[in-house]
């Protein structure tokens, strides 16, 4: 077994721990601010489980969320790959830090990979202003 290339992506977020992680734990909020590769998401009868429409077409979020210990861990399957994706919010002073790692699936290229997760600067830039001004 060999270890995937990874992509650990974190972003500061002047908002109480409390408010950053409850707002991330609602999926029914990250269309809000992953405007890359979210267009609109909807709950199943399983509560972890969400259905999305993505640039890239159907796909499903499975969240593993644990608020004791910030983490907000999930899958992401679509028709072209499927990511397990660690997340985690920290305590920082009176903020938060909203942490995401990316590791490269074997269905993608390098540069696939590279692209996917550069995009997801955008988010994060998007997810701060969300939380910090409430605009989307």
């Amino acid at each position: 077994m060999s270890i995937a290339p990874s992509v650990t992506k974190t972003v500061s977020i002047d908002r109480p721990y409390a408010q950053v992680y409850a707002f991330l734990a609602d999926p029914a909020n990250w269309p809000k601010w992953a405007v890359v590769n979210i267009r609109s998401i909807e709950p199943t009868d399983d509560p972890d489980r969400w259905r999305m429409s993505t640039p890239l077409g159907p796909a499903e979020l499975g969240l593993r969320p644990n608020a004791e210990f910030g983490i907000l861990d999930h899958d992401y399957v679509d028709d072209t790959a499927s990511w397990r994706v660690p997340a985690r919010v920290v305590p920082n002073g009176d903020g938060a830090e909203f942490m995401i790692t990316f590791y490269r699936p074997s269905t993608l290229t390098e540069a696939v990979f590279k692209e996917q997760t550069d995009l997801v600067d955008t988010e994060l830039a998007a997810l701060k202003k969300v939380l910090e001004t409430g605009e989307a």
